[in-house]
């Protein structure tokens, strides 16, 4: 799709002197963006720290209850894809004030669960929300500030993610006080972002733009498949590179602490806990750093960069034996993996065909994400075979991935050199 004047390009902005009001609604678009997928993470988070709980409540097996999790990054591909068209069509505000509104009752009807069966439908709902609100937060974000703040906002942006980790964290300590179905109902308290939004945060001047520039019959009623089949050698690009980013990510992640730590290392709890701390503050330091850095050295740099780094922090990763050691192989790792994956919503954003903004970053993200779900089968079926441990599988699926990011940036810098910046 050849982009024209009506659909402007993300990734050559001119650049525009912005006065105080501008540059503080951009502010309060960052923090925004960043408020609502914090917490939207931290809700997802509270399923995974609370499965147990879930379980004994509902007098079933842990292997029933970790249904939910499933179901919702099931879904998350159709979240992104009917909230991404409804943004396009309808605006970036009102749809992530829908979505995170969505999110946010569903959170706390899940607290209410009289069955394990109502958990699992509201867990599966709490996939849609969950799969729109990250295309959508990207798409306003990215179209909202100024060209040279976009690397900084991108990275501070996808820092919520950890940051929900963390703050899930946080919240789990209050468990014995107020139950699972108690950190529900606070996971509920986003509703205030939403809030945020409507008080403080305009819609999207690249999308109003878009909407009252003239436009042909035919650009007006073009669909999103048309769109996909005249992009389609970028559309699978950005398919497979957001699935090597979601075996890095959930292949660093998933597994790590209670089963790697905990089961073959024998860290103690309060170790564990804390090494997870570490990393996810790390991983929030390396978001930003990547991201500002793109802004320098261009967004497939400092992808490829941040990759490529991933690669010889395999070992000190997994093989330390003491806790020390593993903290810090753990925040390194993470330093770079989520150091990349702070360059992604600029990255998806500057790439993706103006009149599918919305849709595209979200939809190759979640796409990305279901082709990575086997991703702990995976590792634990290959620890099984080789015999020695999850160690050499951590680094095997972490490494092929980190190095299939790194070719993929690289190559689509060689072939397409003006995306490159």
């Amino acid at each position: 799709m050849t982009l024209t004047a009506s659909q402007p390009d993300l990734s050559s902005p001119t650049a525009q002197p912005l006065t105080p009001q501008e540059r503080a609604t951009a502010r309060h678009v960052v923090a925004a963006s960043f408020l609502a997928w914090m917490l939207d993470a931290c809700d997802f988070f509270l399923v995974l720290f609370t499965l147990d709980n879930v379980a004994h409540s509902f007098n079933t097996s842990l292997e029933s209850v970790l249904l939910a999790p499933t179901l919702t990054l099931m879904t998350r591909p159709i979240g992104a894809y009917l909230c991404g068209r409804a943004a396009d069509t309808y605006g970036r505000k009102p749809v992530m004030i829908i979505t995170i509104l969505v999110y946010s009752v569903i959170e706390v009807l899940s607290a209410f669960s009289p069955t394990l069966w109502v958990f699992l439908v509201l867990r599966t709902l709490f996939g849609i929300a969950l799969g729109g609100e990250w295309g959508v937060g990207t798409s306003l974000i990215m179209e909202s500030v100024p060209a040279s703040w976009r690397g900084t906002a991108s990275g501070i942006l996808q820092a919520g993610y950890p940051a929900g980790y963390l703050l899930a964290s946080i919240l789990f300590l209050s468990l014995p006080v107020v139950g699972w179905r108690g950190l529900f109902i606070l996971g509920g308290s986003a509703v205030f972002s939403a809030l945020y939004i409507w008080l403080r945060v305009p819609e999207s001047p690249d999308w109003l733009a878009r909407q009252k520039a003239p436009a042909s019959p035919t650009q007006k009623h073009q669909g999103l498949w048309p769109i996909v089949r005249q992009n389609a050698a970028l559309c699978v690009f950005a398919i497979t590179l957001m699935t090597g980013f979601n075996f890095m990510s959930h292949g660093s992640q998933d597994l790590y602490p209670k089963v790697f730590l905990a089961l073959e290392r024998h860290i103690p709890p309060p170790s564990i806990t804390l090494i997870v701390v570490l990393y996810n503050v790390a991983a929030i330091a390396g978001g930003l750093f990547f991201g500002v850095l793109s802004q320098r050295i261009g967004r497939q740099y400092a992808i490829a960069l941040a990759a490529l780094l991933t690669i010889p922090l395999l070992p000190l990763w997994t093989l330390p034996q003491s806790a020390f050691w593993l903290a810090v192989g753990a925040m390194c790792i993470q330093f770079c993996i989520q150091g990349a994956w702070g360059v992604v919503p600029a990255y998806l954003s500057e790439l993706s065909p103006a009149s599918i903004r919305a849709t595209f970053p979200g939809l190759a993200y979640q796409c990305g994400n279901l082709l990575a779900a086997s991703n702990a089968l995976l590792q634990t079926e290959i620890g099984r075979v080789l015999g020695r441990g999850l160690a050499p599988a951590l680094m095997l699926t972490v490494g092929l991935a980190a190095l299939a990011v790194l070719v993929l940036t690289l190559l689509n810098a060689k072939l397409h050199p003006q995306r490159a910046s």
